[in-house]
Formats: structure tokens, C-alpha cells, sequence
């Protein structure tokens, strides 16, 4: 692996400590029956989530989880984090991100896989930035660094860019270097991470860390807006709102020009 084989050797240990070998009968329902491939039983867990059959459901992804199916084991980890179906169980979802890094980092950037193991190593690299509570998984910034930093250079991932530029900005993990931050936010940013847009239009309206681009500024801002849909979102629309109000009506009328450009780029 190109990634540190003792970092993910280290995740897999810590949670298959907690969950044992038996991962698929966690509710308690028996394995799908017959000598069922994992293609088949992830299939027919797919089937069951869209038809609403989430115990059914449970059962094959984890059957197909345990016979190495990365996306069963990803869709998993996905529920356990998010509580979809599930008890929201973090050490759950921990672990089937682990198993996906632990196999797979290495798989190609333009591999079917690659999208599935860059959002496994970035949501390892968040729990590794916070820790779990009541667990054996500590914080530990500079590990959550090496996860963002892989994801995000080997596999191009956008997450992963946002969240490197946000450890470079506050200083954590590594000493702050927003030559760096914006580096990778502009990368991001090309790439349609609406956080990234946010803060990337937000300091070049404001001139932090680089030649101040109001214009270009309030198109980041606006495209970031136009994405955002939740209330974790606000403070995106705050920043959009305090720049446009202090715009300029030819730096609106730029930002519109560019905005324009920007989509008719995208649709090309």
C-alpha cells in the first residue's frame, strides 16, 4: 500500500476489537441463505433498501460486507454514521471505512472503486480529526492529515482538498501555511466542493492570503450558495449575503460575467 500500512493496520485492529468476526448478524437475522456471492447478496440488499425492507436489506450488505464488497462495506459504513436504518453506531462505521482503506488504497484513480475508497479515507480522516468517544479511537490530527493528504493527491479527491485546506488554515495537524490552504481550495473549488467555493470566494473578496478578487470572489460565493442546502450550511449563506452587500455594482456585474462563463464551461 502506498499509504502507511501501520495506519490502517492500526484502524482495522482498533475496531474489529469491537465488533468480532460476525459482522453481518448484528441484528440478530441469519445469513442470506444458499452459497450467495457477494455481487448477488449486495444486489439483492440494494433491492431491499429501495423497496424499504431495511432489516432484509441490513442482512445482505452485511454478507456481502464480510465477503469483501466494497460497496457493501461502504453503504454500511454510510448507515452506521448517519443512523439511516440503523443505530447510529460510529466504531460500526469506522471499521467498514478501515476495511475499504485497508484493501483498496491502492486500487487506480480511474478504477470504478476509486470514488468509494476516496470517501472511505476522508471520513477515517474526520474521526481520526475528533476522535470517538468512548472508544480506542483517539484524536489525532496528524493522522487524519496523512488521510486527508493521501485522498486528496493520489485520488484527487475534492473532500479531501477542502478538509486539507481547512488543516492548513487553522494549523492543525500540521503548521499553518494558507499559501498551502488555498492551494488545495482552489482545486477543490474547480472540481464544484461548494464548501471549498465558499471559503476560496470569501478570502479573495476579502483579500486574505492572496490578491484581493471581489469579483471572483462573489462568483465562488455564489456558486457555493446556489449548492447549500442544510442548515450546517449557514455560515455559507452569511458569507455570500455580507459580500454581495458589500459589492460594487460593476464588481456584481464582473462576478456575473464570470458566473456566466463558469457555467457555460461546465456545459461544454
Amino acid at each position: 500500500m502506498q499509504i502507511s500500512d501501520t495506519l490502517i493496520a492500526v484502524a482495522v485492529a482498533g475496531a474489529a476489537a469491537v465488533l468480532g468476526s460476525a459482522a453481518w448478524a448484528f441484528d440478530g437475522t441469519s445469513a442470506p441463505s444458499g452459497r450467495m456471492s457477494a455481487v448477488e447478496a449486495f444486489r439483492n440488499g440494494s433491492l431491499a433498501l429501495k423497496q424499504g425492507e431495511k432489516a432484509k436489506a441490513l442482512t445482505s450488505l452485511q454478507y456481502a460486507a464480510e465477503n469483501g464488497h466494497p460497496l457493501a462495506q461502504w453503504k454500511l459504513g454510510q448507515m452506521y454514521a448517519k443512523g439511516d436504518g440503523v443505530p447510529r453506531n460510529d466504531m460500526r462505521a469506522f471499521e467498514y471505512y478501515s476495511r475499504i482503506a485497508n484493501s483498496h488504497a491502492d486500487d487506480r484513480p480511474e478504477s470504478p472503486r476509486a470514488r468509494i475508497v476516496s470517501s472511505a479515507l476522508v471520513a477515517l480522516g474526520n474521526y481520526y480529526l475528533d476522535g470517538i468517544p468512548n472508544s480506542t479511537i483517539r484524536r489525532d490530527p496528524a493522522r487524519a492529515r496523512e488521510m486527508f493528504h493521501y485522498a486528496a493527491t493520489y485520488f484527487a479527491d475534492p473532500d479531501a482538498q477542502y478538509d486539507l485546506a481547512r488543516l492548513y488554515l487553522d494549523g492543525v495537524g500540521a503548521p499553518r501555511d494558507p499559501r498551502q490552504a488555498v492551494r488545495w481550495l482552489s482545486l477543490a473549488s474547480h472540481k464544484g466542493q461548494y464548501q471549498a467555493q465558499a471559503l476560496l470566494g470569501a478570502m479573495l473578496f476579502k483579500g486574505e492570503h492572496l490578491r484581493r478578487q471581489a469579483s471572483r470572489g462573489l462568483m465562488w460565493l455564489t456558486l457555493a450558495r446556489d449548492s447549500a442546502a442544510g442548515p450546517e450550511d449557514a455560515w455559507i449563506n452569511e458569507l455570500y449575503d455580507s459580500a454581495f452587500t458589500q459589492a460594487t455594482d460593476d464588481e456584481r456585474a464582473v462576478a456575473l460575467i464570470y458566473l456566466e462563463r463558469w457555467m457555460k464551461h461546465r456545459r461544454d
